[in-house]
Order: C-alpha cells, then structure tokens, then sequence
C-alpha cells in the first residue's frame, strides 16, 4: 500500500485543519447564534470523522490475505468511503437542513456578526490550504484526464474524497458568508436559516456523488484497458502461447488487481509445461506488473472465449476486451 503515501498526506493535513475550524466554528455559533456556522462546524466535524475513517479504511485494507479473506482486503477502503458519504449526507446535510428549518421557522438576530466573518475567512483559508494540497495529489494522479473522468477511472477513493469534502467546505463557507452578510444587511435572521439549507444542498450533492463512485468501487471495476492490453501483451510473448484470447479483471483495492487470462495453448504442449508456462507468466507480471496480486489462467479456445464474451456484451451491453 506504499502507492498511498501522498493521500495520507493530504487525509492527515485535512483532518488537522477541519478539527481545528471545527471547534472554532462551534465556539463563533455558541456565542453568535448563528445557524449558518452551527451548520458549519457540524459540517467541518464530520469532515474531521471522515478523515479518521479513510485512515482506518487504509490500515484495514493493508492487511494481507488470510483464510477467510484469500484474496486480500483491499476493498476495506471502498466500504469505508461509502461509509463516508453516508455520513457527509445523514449528518452534514441532514443537521445542516433541519437547523436551517428551525432558524426559518423561528428567526433570531445574529449577535456580534464580525466573529462570525472573522472565523469563516480563517476557516476558508484553512480549508484552502487542505483543499490546495488534495488538488496538487489528484493532479498528479489524474494526468492528462479531464477532472470528472479522472474521478470515474480513479480506482483510488482516499485522494479525490477529501478534494470534494474541501470543495463543498469551500462552497459552503461563501454560503454561509453571504447568508450571515444578508440577513444583517436586510435585517432578515431567517436568511442566515436559508443558508444553513444552501449548505445541505452542497453536502447532499456532494455525498450522492461520491456515494455513486464508492458503489461502483465495492462492486467490482475492472482493470484500465491500458493493463489489460499489457498484460495481454506479456502472455502473447510465451513461446508456450498460440493466442492470449482475453482477459477479465476486477479491483479489490487501488493496487490490487484479480485477473484471469483465457490462453489457448500450443498444440504440442504437455500439462507439465503448460504448468511452466503459468509459472513463467506469473513471475514476469509479479516483476513488471505488481499490481497483479492474483493470477489465474483458463486454458480456453478462441471460438469458446468468443462465445462466452458475446454472452457477456449481450446482458451487460458494454464491449469487453
């Protein structure tokens, strides 16, 4: 799990930053009363909960593989990211909506509103400075992707979540500014409870989005066309190999790739070496490709790796490679 250094990095960084403005946050609405930064300080705590969970979720997933779990726990940091957009929606957005609600239904004055401005630029440049380093990582990972495609093919949840938590922490502190700024403006507290509901939308949005690509990731998504192709490539090369039919490929973890090969042998071939040939195969990608952590190989025809893959297409209607 070495390939995770940068995002404990960025986890740990937005993890000190959203407890401190947390506190912070809670300390301006208790002595303010105002909903738009109770709304925040709920918003930055989860945040700090979150960071502890993708955390727990990397330790859990660096486990190696034991009896019950063969193939390794890879998938632990999927199920803790789901987690962490369950959280960002139920308590972010949901605490967030209902003290909104409530200031609504039930304005009061905001007191002493300067605190409150001068905790939210602090927060926003706190929070900007998480934000930066998640964006300099998710740089650097994404390469030459565009920004949404990049997250889709991401098979790394830990960097790209925190830079949304800080995005949408970044969003709603300009909300919640703009409410606070508005209600003493037109002398109307119950705009300060329109901001707290600005905010749950953010968080909602947020939280459904990464809810969607966690699903995905604790499902199963197969390896980049790029590997597949090169570990293709590397089969085709064994003298021992007529053809590298396909492959099928599935994720357990950001590094961590199940393939199985389909391999239609040389005619003359004998068990002992084929069994060589997989040998060779699984001692050339363990060196060149380590993010192969299991290997399986199916000899398999052409005509009956086509067939099964036609099958495949027609009840997923997507092409396989």
């Amino acid at each position: 799990m070495a390939a995770h250094g940068g995002s404990r990095k960025v986890i740990y960084a937005a993890l000190a930053g959203n407890l401190a403005i947390a506190l912070t946050k809670f300390a301006a609405a208790f002595f303010t009363g105002s909903s738009a930064m109770l709304s925040e300080g709920v918003h930055s705590l989860v945040d700090t909960g979150n960071g502890g969970l993708l955390l727990y979720g990397m330790h859990r997933a660096a486990r190696p593989p034991d009896l019950m779990h063969p193939l390794g726990h890879g998938r632990e940091l999927y199920f803790w990211s789901f987690i962490v957009a369950l959280l960002v929606f139920a308590l972010g957005a949901g605490v967030s909506f209902y003290e909104g609600v409530v200031h609504i239904m039930a304005p009061e004055p905001v007191a002493n509103a300067m605190v409150n401005y001068v905790v939210l630029g602090l927060s926003f440049l706190f929070e900007g400075s998480s934000w930066y380093m998640a964006l300099k990582e998710f740089r650097r990972e994404k390469g030459r992707l565009g920004w949404i495609e990049a997250v889709q093919l991401s098979k790394d949840p830990s960097v790209y979540t925190v830079l949304f938590e800080d995005s949408a922490a970044l969003l709603g502190l300009i909300v919640a500014f703009a409410g606070i700024l508005a209600a003493e403006i037109f002398a109307m507290p119950a705009l300060d409870g329109a901001a707290s509901i600005g905010i749950a939308m953010i968080l909602g949005a947020t939280a459904i989005f990464l809810a969607r690509e966690s699903k995905g990731l604790l499902l199963g998504e197969p390896a980049s066309p790029e590997v597949q192709k090169k570990v293709l490539a590397i089969a085709q090369q064994d003298p021992a190999v007529q053809r590298a039919n396909g492959m099928l490929s599935v994720h357990i973890g950001p590094q961590e790739i199940v393939a199985g090969l389909s391999i239609e042998f040389e005619d003359h071939m004998t068990a002992p070496e084929i069994e060589a040939c997989v040998e060779r195969l699984e001692a050339r990608l363990k060196t060149e490709m380590p993010e192969i952590s299991r290997l399986f190989v199916k000899p398999q025809s052409a005509g009956t790796w086509e067939r099964r893959r036609k099958a495949i297409v027609s009840a997923s209607g997507e092409a396989l490679d």
